[in-house]
């Protein structure tokens, strides 16, 4: 498995993959950058091998975005090649963006006929055009290399319904070879702690976000929807928690000093998954502040999903797989408008029964539905699918992992 965009295990969506797998009796190794709480270069977790290369920045500009990227893929061949020689391997499950693993994966098919899964995380063209604002030869190119992913893939993963439409329209996949499979949340994971009210900075109530922070996150909305709350509504009675890491997240800081909220945010960066779930089960309010655009429009937020797990009820702008994923347990402001963001967020604070009845409907949806457990067999159809035409080779693989 190949992911170039977070280090596992934090990468929450590869991991539990490779866990599926591996549970069901495959030998699964991971190849991923390194980053914060996960620094060593190997280690085994779980029985599966994870090697982790050099990242030299996290992307910010087009330039950045080349060197981040063609870094990433010459390592991304070394350690295939490793992995290759030293143990072997029947499929390589690369997992966008970049959408350059193809690269690795067609060299692999064609020359030692290995097979290839494209698990398709990010629409990359649309990626582009919320990062950039506009099309143009480089928005035509994110187009032919999307195409040409999906053509050397034997078989493609989509997160939802939409992104499953784009396999077998702009990438031209049989629907057969498509497999749906959402990021759903491991609920050995996401689950409640014990609430720590120093969090919430001596105030009654607390909003938390969780998540990237790029400029497609759309937290400069989520700031300036606080800067309503306190400076229009004269309310000074909630805090804001903003956990996670990305290239924004220096200039969402000054933007925060300079709107005069630092005493109402708290930026705490990347943290582990203990103070992550404590910090959510703090929050009254959890928010998915996703900038309005066609990337974000048509995927499933992961965010969306941990807080629905914690039974906490979410504002977000009104984007379509937001609405399928959440239903009832989110309000939906109008697109952009970060006044009604802010007095959505005050509705929900101002509303502890309403809070707990929402926050309720979100949780019984993962249970019954939305989490992980629900969505590992269908990660193992779409790899019976891939060796359908090579039954012995599954098996022997599969009882190897099993074994060992």
């Amino acid at each position: 498995m190949m992911v170039e965009n977070l280090p596992v295990p934090f990468d929450r969506r590869v991991w539990a993959e490779a866990r599926t797998l591996r549970a069901a009796g495959y030998e699964v190794t991971v190849v991923c950058p390194r980053g914060t709480f996960a620094c060593e270069p190997a280690e085994v977790i779980d029985g599966i091998q994870i090697y982790r290369h050099p990242l030299p920045l996290e992307a910010a500009g087009k330039l950045a975005y080349v060197v981040e990227y063609g870094t990433s893929l010459f390592w991304e061949f070394v350690y295939a090649f490793k992995v290759f020689r030293a143990t072997g391997f029947d499929a390589i499950h690369a997992c966008n963006p970049p959408d350059l693993l193809f690269v690795v994966g067609a060299v692999f098919k064609f020359v030692f006929g290995k097979k290839f899964v494209f698990d398709h995380h990010d629409v990359n063209p649309e990626l582009f055009e919320a990062k950039f604002a506009r099309r143009g030869i480089l928005w035509r190119l994110l187009v032919l290399l999307e195409r040409s992913t999906f053509a050397v893939a034997d078989i493609s993963i989509a997160t939802n319904e939409s992104y499953r439409r784009i396999a077998m329209t702009r990438g031209r996949m049989p629907a057969d070879r498509v497999f749906t499979v959402r990021s759903g949340p491991d609920l050995d994971r996401a689950r409640s702690r014990p609430i720590d009210e120093g969090w919430r900075n001596r105030r009654a109530h607390m909003a938390a976000y969780v998540g990237v922070i790029g400029a497609q996150e759309g937290i400069d909305l989520l700031l300036r929807a606080m800067d309503h709350i306190v400076r229009e509504l004269g309310r000074k009675d909630v805090q804001l928690v903003i956990v996670g890491a990305g290239p924004q997240l220096e200039s969402v800081r000054q933007l925060s000093q300079n709107l005069g909220l630092s005493d109402y945010v708290t930026f705490t960066g990347r943290v582990d998954d203990d103070l992550l779930m404590t910090i959510l089960s703090t929050a009254d309010v959890c928010v998915n502040p996703d900038r309005p655009n066609p990337m974000n429009d048509m995927s499933t937020m992961n965010k969306v999903m941990e807080y629905m797990a914690l039974g906490k009820p979410i504002v977000q702008f009104d984007l379509k797989e937001g609405r399928v994923s959440a239903q009832e347990s989110s309000l939906y402001a109008r697109n952009t408008d970060v006044a009604d963001f802010g007095e959505k967020i005050l509705e929900l604070v101002d509303d502890p029964d309403r809070r707990s009845a929402m926050g309720a409907i979100g949780r019984k949806r993962v249970l019954s539905e939305l989490s992980w457990s629900h969505e590992a067999p269908k990660l193992l159809a779409a790899y019976d699918a891939l060796f359908a035409a090579e039954p012995e080779l599954a098996s022997v693989r599969r009882s190897r992992g099993t074994n060992e």
